[in-house]
């Protein structure tokens, strides 16, 4: 059964520019009991588009959760049928024909910077699909344990809140603008335009010379939200023209002592050469 629900408060991913949380809206829930586990799927909206959470309410309490993108809750529910195709096929549990492991079939899904690992595996206590998310590879996982003989029923409520909700994700279309890099010295600064379930970011790298024997291509990187792009370019360029300010002080006054020479008098025939200075365009690109 769906539940549907109108605006409310809920805990959201955190802000670019404040801890503060932004304002959900959760659409429908649905609720599953499998064995001795509840399964609550909630579509949710915020800012930054839609997306279910899946949460695993344990026998004894116990509260495990990940986060679908609609698009990734669509190739979830397609992975669901594969995966119960083959859980029909296998036999009754053996236990001396166990994977070291314990996985019987794997696959790996990739949104933005989050990777799913579905994993149908067999222990003691039977076989199982674990579904674990991580934002970075190799970070910490979340994860949830859907009993294998549920599987066919998860799919179904997951198909029930696709065909109401779609699944786009919402957020940007557009075709992004492509990569940039410069080369200043013995430095390289990347510029790279990307989009991740937060919005679009700009990430600014650079590799640093003296780790490229240690390992190679490492940068090390900050992260600027579209959003204060143009504050970000309005404090480059306010540093800029003071450094072409200063630089043009500095530069008058060593020419004006050039011209006076050692005595303070003017020497015949001199003449301040023309510099050329290339201002930085608030509107430019890098």
């Amino acid at each position: 059964m769906t539940e549907y629900h109108g605006q409310g408060m809920d805990a959201g991913g955190n802000n670019f520019d404040s801890g503060q949380q932004p304002q959900e809206q959760e659409l429908a829930t649905k609720m599953l009991q499998i064995q001795s586990k509840r399964f609550y799927l909630d579509v949710k909206q915020n800012r930054r588009g839609r997306f279910i959470k899946v949460a695993e309410i344990g026998a004894d309490g116990r509260r495990s959760q990940i986060f679908l993108a609609m698009s990734t809750a669509a190739e979830f529910r397609d992975h669901l049928s594969t995966f119960s195709d083959f859980y029909s096929s296998l036999g009754p549990p053996n236990p001396d024909n166990v994977p070291d492991d314990g996985k019987l079939k794997s696959e790996m899904m990739l949104k933005d910077n989050r990777r799913y690992y579905l994993d149908l595996k067999e222990n003691s206590r039977g076989r199982f699909l674990r579904v674990s998310q991580t934002i970075t590879r190799g970070g910490p996982r979340s994860q949830v344990a859907l009993p294998a003989q549920g599987m066919i029923e998860f799919r179904d409520a997951l198909t029930d809140l696709l065909d109401d909700f779609g699944t786009d994700d919402g957020g940007f279309k557009g075709e992004l603008p492509e990569g940039r890099h410069l080369r200043v010295d013995n430095k390289n600064f990347y510029f790279d335009i990307g989009q991740n379930n937060r919005g679009i970011y700009m990430k600014v790298s650079e590799v640093v010379p003296s780790l490229q024997q240690v390992k190679s291509n490492f940068r090390t990187a900050i992260t600027v939200p579209e959003k204060c792009w143009t504050r970000f370019r309005d404090i480059l360029a306010d540093y800029c023209d003071k450094m072409n300010r200063a630089h043009s002080d500095s530069a008058d006054h060593h020419q004006g002592a050039a011209v006076a020479g050692p005595s303070g008098v003017p020497r015949a025939g001199s003449a301040q050469p023309a510099r050329d200075v290339e201002p930085f365009a608030a509107g430019s690109r890098i």
